[in-house]
Formats: structure tokens, C-alpha cells, sequence
């Protein structure tokens, strides 16, 4: 009798609004399934187009052109590679807010420094074939290799050692539900979030650059919070139920209570980021299109991992270890 009042009792405590806690684990060959569909088609497009990366990493040049009206993009761009023997990078157009103008920027790969001779053809060539629409030379500059290779090896430096720190932190924190496989899986999730960030870039063929690195510093700090809620959450259940509850039981609670508070969280934090790239639609501001649009994938991606990459893997190597003892 006793027994099948407590049994009672832990049946009670696994409903969440008097309904079964959703079954994330029982769920977990889907959500693995889904990350590695996105995964491999996004191999196979690094094999088909490659990775372009901005002369920021490779070294190049990088011109910009002021203008009015509007443009022949197809027919501009190849007037500008006829006079140049290196290729074009990046060729885009953006709207500057501050001086209400068109801005054209031109980035070519090469080590070499975009001569002023060649400079002046350029612009020469541009604006004899488009009198009506005032091009105007504003900028040039080149980037050397060396420095772009230097700067990221210390991204990639820097992106390392947030996962070390966060892995030891994590380890720390939640001792008590076996810290350090609840860090290494949380790791596995934030590169997870990196490679599905990485691989847009690729299907999209858009330049890797320093918003890329920008972007992923911020998933990792987003998605590592929305883990941290989640092995919190996971902690206080498996308080609650006792340690003799089945891990995967406690997980699932844990993960179906917080997943309300995720969600929301995640749409508020995306419906900003969505407004900020109509916004650089609107105005054709590229460079923030080229971090808004990336950003808005990596939230759905680290709210994704969190709850359905990070948890299910911990699980299973909670059981796994449970098993070999």
C-alpha cells in the first residue's frame, strides 16, 4: 500500500499542468537526426562552392565609390573585373544614412596594394561608362594576409577559450548532477550552434568575415545562458524526485518546464534582431544584414541545442556511465 503511494506521488510530480512532461529524450534520434541533415548538406555545399572568405583573412583590396541613382550591378561588376587581374571578393551596394548617398564597395583578393594607377582607370572606366550616375572615389585601402591570418587564429583563439572556461564553470556549478559531462555536452551543443552558423555562411556563399566571428562569440554567450537554465532547472527536479528517479525521466520534466520560458525568450530576443534586418533591408546597410540574418539562425539554433542536443546527450552519458558501474 505504501508503495503504490509513493509511486503515486512521483507519478504526480512527472505531470507538469496536470499533463505528461514531453518525452525529449524518447524524441532525441529526430533532434540528432535533424542537426545532422543540416550538418551534411552543409559539407557538401563546402565542397561544392567552397569557403569565401573576406580579405580580412586573405589579404586584399577594397574600394568604395560613392554614386546616385541606381545601378547595372551584373553590367558594373564586370566592367571593374576587366580592369583588374585580381578577382572580386565581395561587390556591394549600401545605402550611407549619415551623408544620404549610395555607396558601392569592390573588394579584390591578392597580396598586392591596389595601385593608384589602376585606381584611376578603374574610376575612370566607371564613370565614362555611367556618366548619369556621379560615381565618386572615397576610400581604398588593402589588407595584408599576414594580419588577417593573425587576426583569426586569435578568434578561433578566443572562441576556445570561452568553451574551456565554460566547460570548467559549468563542471563547477553542477557538481551534484555530474558536472563535467554536463559541461562537455554543453560544449558539444555551442559547436554545434557554431557549425550550423558556419555552414549558412557556406549554402548562402557568404563571406566569412569579422561579423562572422562577432555572431558566434554572441551564440556562444546565448546559447551557453539557455543551457545553463536548463541543467539549473534539471538540478532542482532531480532534487525534488530523488535521486533514485530515472535521469531521463528528470530531464524531460525539467526541460518541458523550462521549455515555455525558452521559447519566449528566444522570440523576444529574435523579433528584435528581425526588426534591426528589415530595417537594413530597407536602407540596403549590408553590413548589418550580414550580421542580423546570421544572428536571427543562431538564436533559433542555440534555443535548438540547448533543450534538444546538449540535454538528451547528457542523459545518455549518465546512463551509459550508470551501466559500466
Amino acid at each position: 500500500m505504501a508503495s503504490n503511494i509513493k509511486k503515486k506521488t512521483l507519478e504526480e510530480k512527472l505531470l507538469v499542468r496536470g499533463k505528461k512532461a514531453k518525452n525529449f529524450i524518447g524524441s532525441r534520434k529526430i533532434f540528432f537526426g535533424i542537426s545532422l541533415a543540416v550538418i551534411c548538406i552543409g559539407i557538401i555545399c563546402n565542397f561544392i562552392f567552397g569557403t569565401t572568405m573576406d580579405i580580412q583573412f586573405t589579404g586584399g583590396s577594397m574600394i568604395k565609390y560613392s554614386y546616385s541613382g541606381k545601378l547595372d550591378d551584373a553590367k558594373l561588376k564586370s566592367l571593374v573585373q576587366e580592369k583588374t587581374p585580381d578577382d572580386i571578393v565581395t561587390f556591394s551596394d549600401s545605402k550611407d544614412l549619415v551623408n544620404n548617398k549610395n555607396v558601392l564597395t569592390v573588394q579584390f583578393s591578392g597580396n598586392n596594394t591596389i595601385s593608384t594607377d589602376l585606381q584611376k582607370n578603374i574610376t575612370e572606366s566607371i564613370q565614362k561608362q555611367f556618366p548619369d550616375n556621379k560615381f565618386n572615389l572615397e576610400q581604398s585601402s588593402s589588407v595584408d594576409a599576414t594580419m588577417g591570418t593573425s587576426f583569426l587564429w586569435k578568434c578561433i583563439v578566443a572562441v576556445l577559450f570561452a568553451g574551456a572556461l565554460m566547460v570548467l564553470y559549468v563542471t563547477i556549478r553542477f557538481k551534484k548532477i555530474g558536472g563535467l559531462s554536463a559541461g562537455v555536452m554543453g560544449l558539444v551543443a555551442l559547436f554545434h550552434d557554431i557549425a550550423i552558423i558556419y555552414f549558412f555562411y557556406v549554402i548562402f556563399r557568404m563571406p566569412i568575415d569579422s561579423s562572422f566571428m562577432a555572431v558566434a562569440l554572441m551564440i556562444l554567450g546565448y546559447s551557453l545562458n539557455d543551457t545553463v537554465v536548463v541543467y539549473d532547472r534539471v538540478r532542482e527536479e532531480r532534487r525534488n524526485l530523488g535521486y533514485k528517479a530515472d535521469i531521463a525521466d528528470v530531464f524531460n520534466l525539467a526541460a518541458t518546464k523550462v521549455m515555455r520560458r525558452t521559447i519566449i525568450t528566444s522570440i523576444t530576443t529574435i523579433t528584435a534582431v528581425v526588426i534591426v534586418y528589415v530595417v537594413a533591408v530597407i536602407y540596403n546597410l549590408d553590413s548589418v544584414k550580414a550580421f542580423a540574418l546570421p544572428m536571427i539562425v543562431g538564436l533559433v539554433s542555440g534555443c535548438y541545442s540547448s533543450l534538444c542536443i546538449a540535454g538528451p546527450l547528457w542523459v545518455m552519458w549518465k546512463k551509459r556511465a550508470k551501466k559500466n558501474k
